[in-house]
């Protein structure tokens, strides 16, 4: 299978010493005195080599990955077309700056993302290095469409640590707390939160809830955007009700509002479909993409209505490495894989089998308040027993307990309570079962 890191890496969960191993605690040390302290890391575990449904480490231990980088890696670590196209991209050049003289890479892959993205329309693309860059010109270019400054986001957003980004995102600690003042107009309204909404309350209430808000305290004709993530990420893959995105879309198409779409972890297949906005037939005024846009190398993108896109002057975007032709080449090898895989089936395929699994656990368990979430992107949130009270301390020592038997799990949510799983698309069958089985062997350790 394509993303398997060669034939001569086993898909196999293999501990060899404990967790962290001795190589791994050196590298440990070393980092500590080399690596800004502000650098955390999920996993003290070196790793040595990557592909497929498995990460080696250092050590020779083989762990079970259902993190994919942070939903990066969906097409698998060293998936064979993104080191096909890459390796003959480095032969021929690495950089001339897209600004200074062009290449065709980058044209190929801004007619790709034209063509992927939700809407018939005329579209143009634009591409810059990361997520939270794409984010900012975004909002750049809705002002500059619009002539307006506020800017409209959600409870539980994350969008990005650059300081407009900063103030686009909602949760404090790790990513906000001492790095003000941020930047201005930006106006924060609720999200739909089905498990802690008021109960029997719809996506059009819920929306309903949020645009009064909007009118009353900012103004519908000073919104220059309306920013969402169609599921929430760092938020707790929180799945809005049905109805909420489509109201919110058509309030802003009301009032000339650009409607932005950040798919930068839910897009490129990981829920099933090309992007998250698709489950409800929303199509944005522009969407931003990154993570598993390259299949691990740094790309992002800001695509969306011609005439929207074309608003800002020539120069006002760019930037030197947006768009770099080794990316570009990893990003098109990407896209190959996960059309010619089918990995919009395989996403929903491996979504079935992970919530119908972590619900076997949830009955078994009355800390598990809720299973979520859309295709390869489910979540499980965490509450003490009989209440929504967060229970971050049950679920760290889940994941905690998960890392110590060789598999890779994340957490998230504002209140840092949510266990999210993103295994890459083209995970082995056996692997994703094992994976979840020691899932449920660290809830009934924990207790």
């Amino acid at each position: 299978m394509s993303g398997t890191g060669g034939p001569t890496l086993p898909q196999e969960r293999r501990l060899v010493t404990a967790i962290p191993g001795p190589r791994s605690q050196e590298l440990m040390a070393r980092r500590t005195a080399a690596v800004a302290r502000g650098l955390g890391s999920t996993l003290p575990v070196f790793v040595d080599r990557a592909g497929g449904g498995v990460i080696v480490d250092v050590d020779g231990n083989s762990l079970i990955d259902l993190g994919s980088g942070i939903a990066v890696v969906s097409v698998g670590n060293s998936a064979d077309a993104v080191v096909d196209r890459v390796q003959e991209q480095v032969a021929r050049f690495t950089h001339t700056c897209f600004m200074v003289t062009p290449y065709e890479g980058y044209l190929e892959v801004c007619e790709a993302l034209n063509r992927l993205t939700p809407g018939d329309h005329e579209k143009r693309s634009a591409l810059v290095n990361s997520g939270a860059e794409a984010v900012e010109n975004a909002v750049k270019i809705a002002r500059a469409y619009t002539g307006r400054q506020a800017v409209v986001v959600f409870d539980h957003a994350y969008h990005g640590r650059t300081n407009l980004t900063m103030a686009l995102t909602a949760k404090n600690m790790p990513y906000k707390h001492s790095f003000g003042p941020f930047a201005p107009e930006v106006y924060r309204v609720p999200m739909s939160y089905p498990l802690r909404d008021p109960d029997g309350m719809t996506g059009a209430e819920a929306a309903a809830r949020a645009l009064d808000l909007v009118e009353k305290q900012v103004g519908a004709d000073n919104v220059a955007a309306m920013l969402i993530e169609p599921v929430q990420g760092e938020g707790g893959f929180v799945v809005p009700a049905p109805g909420f995105l489509p109201a919110l879309a058509g309030w802003c198409l009301d009032t000339g509002a650009v409607f932005v779409a950040d798919e930068i972890q839910t897009g490129f297949a990981r829920t099933g479909e090309w992007f998250a906005c698709e489950h409800e037939a929303v199509v944005p005024d522009l969407l931003t993409t990154a993570k598993g846009i390259a299949g691990g190398l740094p790309l992002a993108a800001v695509t969306g209505r011609a005439e929207i896109m074309d608003a800002v002057h020539v120069g006002g975007l760019g930037g030197t490495y947006g768009g770099n032709p080794v990316s570009c080449a990893a990003a098109l090898g990407a896209i190959e894989t996960m059309e010619s895989l089918d990995l919009r089936r395989r996403a929903r395929r491996i979504g079935e089998v992970m919530t119908s699994q972590l619900r076997e656990i949830a009955a078994s368990h009355d800390v598990v308040a809720e299973v979520r979430g859309r295709g390869a992107m489910v979540a499980v949130e965490l509450t003490r027993p009989g209440s929504l009270s967060p229970d971050a301390a049950t679920t760290a020592a889940v994941a905690k307990a998960c890392h110590a038997e060789g598999v890779v799990v994340l957490t998230a949510g504002t209140d840092g309570n949510v266990l999210r799983f993103l295994p890459p698309l083209v995970i082995p069958d056996h692997l994703l079962a094992e994976g979840l089985a020691v899932v449920d062997k660290a809830f009934a350790t924990v207790g």
